[in-house]
């Protein structure tokens, strides 16, 4: 699975083959997260900022989707 960013210790993660409903995955220290890049709906645990801080990386980023 390749990396596509990394910021605050959040890894961001993406498989090159489609995958539906599309979404990436996100890492930090032990925890890991699913989440749509659509709709934003989340799978998994994430400490409440490093998840408000993905998910405003998310927001950033839509228009390239």
């Amino acid at each position: 699975m390749p990396e596509i960013s990394r910021f605050y210790g959040i890894e961001i993660y993406m498989y090159y083959e489609l995958e539906n409903p599309p979404h990436f995955h996100a890492i930090y220290n032990e925890f890991e997260v699913k989440i749509q890049i659509k709709t934003g709906n989340v799978k998994g645990e994430f400490p409440k900022r490093a998840l408000r801080t993905v998910l405003d990386w998310l927001e950033l980023h839509e228009k390239n989707y």
